[in-house]
């Protein structure tokens, strides 16, 4: 049988076998010690060395191999009481949208005293190195994603071969958390819709209908925008700031986009929500059986029409 196919099956037979509510603490019953490949050379150059010193009758020979033997055995006890005592408090990630990697944050900890050294935290697909500075430490995971909603971290191994390298000892966890990934905007949207509402907001905009005040100039503004006659009255240069009336609220309407499909659709509203919040406006999000969320703008607003079009049925 192929060692992967080892390891699948003793997983199984790990614990824990289903997903378990953080914080996890990792005692003596769920970390499991295995010879690396480095151990097993070590193990039969000693028992070389002992019979080669017993059929020699070289007892210098054999006090060494036992002394080796001694310090492989302690080593194994070593490996076994870093991960002995580890708590895994927390695993979180910023939502990003699907098809970005996801930096998974596995926040861990461990009583005061005792020294971890080179402990990795493993996925099927990713690594990386826990670090745990006064007793407190997090590792980061890149996790792809590929499609929006729930995902799904898995089990977590964290394993270490320290101090001699002779052994790997390794612990599961399995967080029942799932992580939030946001749906792909769409790479070329059309334009926001227009504003609504009974009243009416302007933002200073180049290109602009109305002049709205004059201003000192300033290095890299353009030529056209220069007032001249103002400029010669006043013996300095001014430039004209032109105004773009806007409508009061963007309605990103579900409803609106029926020629698209549900998946562009979803796609079209998470471009247009990150339009809005980057041109500053405000914005209400409107989505088949939801309540209306919004008008509004900012992080908490954003996360919230971005979590219920990553959560719409597929």
């Amino acid at each position: 049988m192929p060692a992967a196919a080892w390891r699948e099956r003793f997983r199984g037979w790990a614990r824990p076998r289903r997903p378990e509510a953080l914080p996890v603490h990792l005692d003596r019953r769920r970390v499991y010690v295995l010879p690396t490949r480095f151990g097993l050379f070590f193990a039969v150059s000693l028992l070389v060395m002992g019979l080669g010193a017993l059929n020699y009758n070289n007892n210098p020979a054999l006090l060494l191999a036992l002394l080796m033997a001694g310090a492989g055995n302690a080593s194994l006890l070593a490996a076994h009481l870093q991960l002995t005592g580890l708590v895994l408090d927390a695993v979180s990630a910023e939502p990003v949208p699907a098809g970005m990697p996801l930096a998974v944050r596995v926040h861990a900890r461990a009583a005061p005293g005792r020294p971890r050294r080179g402990l990795r935290v493993e996925t099927d697909v990713a690594s990386a190195v826990l670090s745990l500075a006064d007793g407190s430490g997090q590792a980061t995971l890149q996790l792809p994603t590929t499609r929006r909603g729930w995902l799904d971290v898995g089990r977590l191994r964290i394993s270490t071969t320290r101090p001699l390298g002779l052994a790997r000892a390794w612990a599961y966890a399995w967080p029942r958390e799932a992580l939030l990934v946001y749906p792909a905007p769409e790479t070329s949207a059309p334009p926001l819709p227009h504003g609504v509402g009974a009243a009416a907001t302007a933002r200073l905009h180049p290109a602009g209908d109305d002049v709205h005040h004059l201003r000192s100039y300033r290095r890299g503004d353009p030529r056209r925008a220069i007032a001249w006659k103002p400029s010669a009255r006043r013996d300095t240069l001014l430039v004209r700031e032109y105004e773009q009336p806007l409508g009061n609220d963007f309605v990103l309407d579900w409803n609106q986009l029926s020629p698209l499909d549900r998946e562009a659709r979803i796609r079209r509203l998470a471009r247009w929500v990150d339009d809005a919040e980057r041109e500053g406006r405000r914005y209400r999000l409107l989505l088949p059986g939801q309540t209306p969320i919004g008008p509004g703008n900012g992080h908490a607003h954003r996360h919230a029409c971005l979590r219920a079009l990553a959560l719409m049925p597929p």
